[in-house]
């Protein structure tokens, strides 16, 4: 007896499950923009594709991380602002403040390693070099603590070797 086909997913589930958790993210940066800030020991490692629509930022800076880029959010930063589709904020990078502007359907990956949190999200589609879309998809879990940050106070770009499985 034939098997019938898988039905195809014209609701998109997957599309709306990664959304309800990119709004666990955005819950957890307003919490952080809020006038106390990050409670007890809490503080973010967010990775995002740096060349995803919407991110802004120091062409500079940016240029040096042409696929994607992870930042601390721990003792220094300052303006955070949550928005409904992305955040902005200031960071320290060489000794000098430099915003950044992230739409939350960049960010790949949201860390909390004071309580061993992590969300992995797939990551946009992204334009290859012929100019058609595609998705990358990376999946896994931290393997590692990621080191604590810089004791100088200023921004700390994180390898992603850590974060990937061997």
């Amino acid at each position: 007896m034939a098997q019938d086909p898988p039905a195809q997913d014209l609701m998109r589930y997957e599309a709306m499950a990664q959304d309800a958790l990119r709004g666990v993210v955005k819950t957890a940066l307003k919490r952080a923009a809020a006038p106390e800030g990050l409670p007890g020991a809490h503080h973010f490692y967010i990775t995002f594709k740096t060349e995803a629509p919407g991110v802004s930022g120091p062409p500079d800076l940016l240029g040096k991380y042409p696929d994607e880029m992870t930042i601390v959010l721990q003792h220094q930063y300052w303006d955070l602002a949550p928005g409904e589709t992305f955040f902005s904020v200031t960071l320290q990078f060489g000794g000098m403040p430099k915003r950044l502007s992230v739409p939350y359907a960049a960010v790949t990956r949201f860390y909390d390693p004071s309580v061993q949190f992590l969300l992995q999200f797939e990551a946009p589609a992204m334009p290859d070099a012929a100019g058609a879309p595609h998705a990358e998809i990376e999946a896994g879990t931290a393997t590692g603590e990621p080191s604590p940050a810089p004791a100088d106070g200023e921004a700390k770009i994180v390898s992603l070797d850590q974060f990937r499985k061997k």
